[in-house]
């Protein structure tokens, strides 16, 4: 990565570069979090991504952390432009990326401006999220904050002893309000495809998305496709970060 992509960079685009010898040279891996989730939740993946000689970036959302005071973009597609324009991708090589739950979709968004702009993206992994076309057809996502902690609670990705804290609460609150909001508003036909080859990965006992959930995400590329189960839950990565960073980087 040149210093002059680096000063195209914006402030909340969190980098980790290379810890070891470089791989293909310009490869680079993006990373978007889940619904709520700061992009400290991605920290652990890509530190180990960073071990396997390539740059990492983890996307930083609107609504929280050091983008507290940024406005929530109203829907995913938005998210995606503004994620897209936080840098000039170009100078960075071959993408890869990867999102977990609406992540997933954000990632699969941003792969459509990349594509459209001639940047190569030769895979994207979707973990733990439904397919794009399916979003439009499922119950919308909760807004009201008593049914927000209720499922985060479900979810059982967040510490219950920061549930605890009203001061975390009030911002877990606007963060994930912001991101359900986006999701609400996202829609997707079928046959919208990307080149780059799919890969999903999700947890056996996740009962929010199921297998057949990630196996629609088949529709949405004229790649390959694989899908691939791990034990655990719907954060299933959090046990299995360095297997899930030895499949992205073998990719």
């Amino acid at each position: 990565m040149t210093a002059a992509h680096h000063a195209t960079l914006k402030p909340w685009v969190k980098h980790f570069p290379p810890s070891s010898s470089p791989g293909e040279p310009g490869a680079a891996t993006v990373l978007f979090p889940h619904a709520g989730g700061a992009a400290t939740a991605l920290r652990p993946l890509a530190t180990a991504l960073s071990t396997q000689g390539a740059d990492t970036f983890v996307m930083q959302y609107p609504q929280r952390a050091d983008r507290l005071a940024d406005p929530a973009p109203e829907t995913l597609e938005a998210l995606a432009d503004e994620l897209f324009a936080a840098a000039d991708w170009r100078r960075a090589g071959a993408l890869r990326l990867f999102g977990h739950c609406m992540g997933a979709l954000v990632a699969f968004e941003f792969a459509r401006r990349a594509e459209s702009q001639g940047i190569p993206v030769p895979e994207v992994w979707v973990s733990a999220g439904q397919a794009p076309w399916t979003v439009a057809g499922s119950p919308p996502a909760p807004l009201a904050d008593h049914e927000v902690l209720a499922d985060m609670v479900d979810l059982d990705g967040t510490d219950p002893r920061l549930l605890a804290d009203p001061d975390f609460v009030e911002l877990l609150l606007m963060a994930v309000r912001a991101d359900y909001s986006a999701f609400n508003n996202y829609s997707c036909d079928r046959n919208v495809r990307i080149g780059a080859d799919v890969h999903a990965l999700g947890g056996s006992d996740d009962h929010r998305i199921s297998e057949d959930m990630l196996r629609g995400w088949e529709f949405h590329t004229d790649g390959a496709f694989t899908c691939t189960l791990f034990d655990g839950g719907h954060f299933y990565i959090n046990d299995h970060i360095d297997t899930v960073a030895e499949l992205i980087g073998r990719g």
